[in-house]
């Protein structure tokens, strides 16, 4: 069993939670992630490592409340223990040999950004942290990238906070400047990829992206992690999940994506209805 050693709430929607896992931890790097099972009769549901201590044993989930798998863990507290906890899986983000790096961050995929921009950061890099909201209350994890950047911008759609704008606008502006970055690493919503990719080959800069598409076992055999890279079938939980971002089809990606909300937003809506009941 897993215990839960820290959780906090970072936004309305989105919760930080420490597990302690001494033997992911022992090995985790930025880019994996961890399949977890909240009790024996849960489903499995794929995690970015967030963070990690190797001292402490503890390994670091962030988490947005989307589905019954996330609401479920949501009710979990300190002292509560998860049922399954496997991991590192994936192939960890490449970011030894770069000096200056463009970091962008979306929404709850600041997540994901971050650890790759605290690695960089620790290899003596220069970071440039874009990171992008919907507006305020949204924002997560400020100090912590602040901490880890030498530049540091966040982008609010609606101008509550930060500049007003989207992340594409920023790097754009940080582009035309006259910075030059090595590579661009951008993770966030399907759309906001395309977009940065879409920018950044205009400028011929190298671009990775994370991709998180519906994963099940975590080694490749079911295939329900398939993306299309290059004009070939990629599987991001054995394969990734950092792919050439210039090379993805993320229509395909956006569109595969979208089949299971419906069911998501009911399978939600039955289990908090059901903690409604309990209490």
């Amino acid at each position: 069993m897993y215990t839960i050693v820290k959780k906090e709430s970072l936004n309305p929607t989105v919760t930080r939670m420490v597990i302690d896992a001494p033997l992911i931890a022992k090995k985790a790097e930025p880019g994996q992630f961890v399949i977890l099972r909240v009790d024996a009769e849960g489903e499995r549901i794929p995690l970015t490592v967030a963070d990690f201590d190797r001292e402490a044993g503890t390994v670091t989930i962030i988490f947005q409340i989307v589905g019954a798998t996330t609401e479920k863990l949501n009710h979990l507290n300190e002292g509560d223990s998860l049922h399954d906890f496997v991991g590192p899986l994936g192939t960890a983000s490449h970011v030894e040999g770069l000096k200056k790096v463009a970091v962008i961050g979306g929404g709850v995929g600041c997540a994901i950004a971050y650890p790759v921009a605290k690695k960089l950061h620790q290899l003596g890099a220069e970071v440039h942290s874009v990171v992008g909201f919907r507006n305020k209350d949204l924002v997560i994890l400020e100090d912590d990238f602040r901490a880890v950047s030498d530049r540091y911008v966040l982008m609010t759609d609606d101008g509550s906070y930060g500049d007003k704008g989207l992340v594409t606008d920023a790097l754009k502006a940080l582009i035309e400047s006259g910075e030059q970055y090595d590579e661009v690493i951008a993770i966030g919503p399907l759309i906001m990829m395309k977009f940065v990719c879409k920018l950044t080959k205009e400028y011929n800069i190298k671009t990775v992206v994370s991709m998180n598409p519906i994963m099940i076992d975590g080694t490749g055999m079911c295939g329900g992690c398939r993306l299309t890279v290059g004009g070939e079938t990629k599987f991001a939980c054995v394969d990734g999940p950092d792919f050439d971002g210039h090379l993805v089809d993320f229509d395909e990606a956006m569109q595969r994506g979208a089949m299971y909300r419906p069911f998501e937003a009911k399978k939600r809506e039955e289990t908090c209805n059901l903690f409604k009941g309990v209490n």
